[in-house]
């Protein structure tokens, strides 16, 4: 090993100076044998250190040079005592303390020692005062010596090794980092969405491949991130600059949903949804952001076809509707109708105006998501309208083997829209016995609470998951139970229904249990807010939650 011979070079360098010292004043001690063969067999030491090819399988029998070393020097010592050669034994203790670990500690103090003491029990002189730092405090000293270097070098050796298995952690975990980002880059570059990424300063840190293929498409010049020409939603306005997500993004705003049409109108466009998410440091701190691109151009295509049937087949109902109530409207007006045969036009006519009703709100919702309900307020009562509901529903509940109930505590006026109501009320029982056990029942009560008339619908149905009452007042959303079951829907009654509670002021809550039923809870002021008043008055959107 290489620390082998730079030892012991080290010692040959030190004896090698001792020599050209003896050379300069006692130059008759190198004629000595036991000096000459001290020098001798360092350099013989020193040939094997250096010619050997030591390794870590042999590096016991390295131990050997150090002991030729201080064999040499006791050696050189016994022949000159006045060059005061022992003191050069400190180099083969510190080779042997440093390299051998213990035992080469205690031994090479050990050999120094007797090699002290027995050449001069050999040489027959006496001992005198002034031997005794050669003899005693040189031996301590090597001891001292060995005891610091063999702890200074085991902690060096400790302190090594933990550095060697950090940097191997290091290592390892640079190596997973780097794993995973190509395997990130890979998944990234896999999907079929756009992604940038940007860093603190607004650098751009990662475009993805089909975010690339995209800007390429469009003719975007290569050293481009965003698209060239970018609309807004309704696909004629220009976004401002500033108002672009991808700056918006660079400006710290987090958002989801945004859509923005590339390509010029008449030529080949494409809709994105936009979604920009912060991220920031352990500390908070922030640290650049993420823009994802979803292509949504087919979902845009279908939603707006959907809309056009719905606007045509509820244009296409209104027609024989509105005959249909005309010549109903006619028949009660005729006295030569029988009394029991008004009473059941009567029904028929009523029922006629809640379908049309019912087939233009659906033409509202196809044409125009965010108009307000058209509402006619007046002086009703609830009860009488609850009471009224209950009657032409009982037949529908009777078939199903459903009890209906009602529990009405309160028979004060409000201020509401009589027909909306109906429709509010018929809805929710509609749903109640529809989605209801055979056998179960469905209870309606109605109620003063404070300054408002609550009206709740219980039912011992099926229930609703949590996931399913989150979506529940979304457009077109119907439950998983209720698309596998054979009910027909639409999806749009509880979203209306909801639109009418708020647009009186009131609010409608749902509360449901798998398996146990679900409760509908309608609260609606006495009096008519004049904020709702206002709304009606102008047709104003309703609010977006």
């Amino acid at each position: 090993m290489q620390s082998v011979a730079q030892s012991q070079l080290l010692v040959s360098a030190s004896v090698l100076l001792l020599a050209a010292f003896a050379l300069v004043v006692r130059p008759h001690a190198l004629g000595l044998p036991l000096f000459f063969g001290g020098i001798g067999l360092v350099f013989v030491a020193t040939g094997l250190a250096v010619l050997v090819p030591w390794s870590l399988a042999n590096k016991r029998w390295a131990a050997a040079l150090p002991l030729l070393d201080l064999v040499a020097i006791a050696l050189m010592q016994a022949a000159a005592p006045e060059l005061s050669a022992e003191l050069f034994l400190v180099f083969p203790v510190l080779w042997l303390a440093r390299n051998f670990r213990l035992f080469g500690a205690i031994g090479g103090v050990t050999v120094a020692t007797l090699l002290l003491w027995g050449g001069w029990a050999i040489s027959g002189r006496a001992i005198a005062v002034a031997d005794f730092p050669t003899l005693v405090l040189l031996p301590l000293t090597l001891a001292f010596i060995s005891a610091t270097t063999y702890a200074t070098s085991r902690r060096t050796t400790g302190q090594r090794l933990l550095l060697r298995s950090q940097v191997l952690l290091t290592e390892a975990a640079f190596a997973r980092a780097r794993a995973q980002e190509r395997s990130l880059e890979d998944i990234l570059n896999a999907v079929e969405f756009g992604v940038l990424a940007f860093d603190r300063a607004g650098r751009v840190t990662l475009v993805n491949e089909s975010h690339r293929r995209s800007l390429a498409e469009f003719g975007a010049a290569r050293d481009a991130f965003v698209h060239p020409i970018a609309y807004q939603y309704d696909g004629l306005t220009p976004f401002t600059e500033e108002a672009r997500p991808f700056s918006r993004a660079l400006n710290g705003q987090s958002f989801e949903n945004v859509i923005i049409w590339t390509g010029e109108p008449g030529d080949k466009r494409v809709a994105f949804s936009v979604t920009s998410r912060m991220l920031t440091t352990v500390d908070g701190e922030p640290d650049g952001g993420i823009v994802v691109l979803r292509d949504v151009t087919a979902e845009l295509e279908a939603i707006k076809a959907r809309d056009s049937l719905l606007a045509s087949v509820s244009h296409e109902l209104r027609t024989p509707l509105t005959s249909i109530l005309g010549y109903l409207e006619l028949a009660l007006d005729d006295e030569r109708v029988a009394p029991e045969t008004l009473r059941m036009v009567d029904i028929a006519h009523r029922n006629s105006e809640r379908l049309l009703s019912l087939v233009t709100d659906l033409l509202n919702a196809a044409s125009d998501a965010d108009e307000a309900l058209s509402m006619r307020f007046q002086h009703c009562s609830i009860a009488e309208i609850v009471e009224q509901a209950l009657d032409d529903q009982r037949a529908v509940a009777n078939l199903s083997g459903i009890r209906l109930r009602g529990s009405i505590s309160d028979r004060g006026p409000a201020s509401a829209d009589p027909l909306r109501i109906r429709q509010v009320i018929d809805n929710l029982l509609s749903n109640a016995i529809k989605y209801n056990r055979p056998g179960g029942e469905v209870v309606i009560a109605v109620e003063t609470v404070d300054a408002s008339i609550r009206v709740t619908v219980s039912d011992t149905g099926v229930g609703l998951s949590q996931d399913e009452i989150s979506h529940l007042f979304d457009r077109f959303y119907r439950t998983e139970s209720a698309r596998l079951s054979s009910v027909a829907g639409s999806g749009l009654g509880l979203g209306i229904t909801r639109d009418i509670v708020r647009q009186h002021g009131g609010e409608l809550g749902v509360s449901s249990q798998l398996g146990v039923g679900t409760t509908f809870a309608m609260s609606l002021p006495t009096a008519r807010p004049t904020a709702v008043a206002s709304r009606s008055a102008l047709r104003a959107p309703t609010p977006v939650d």
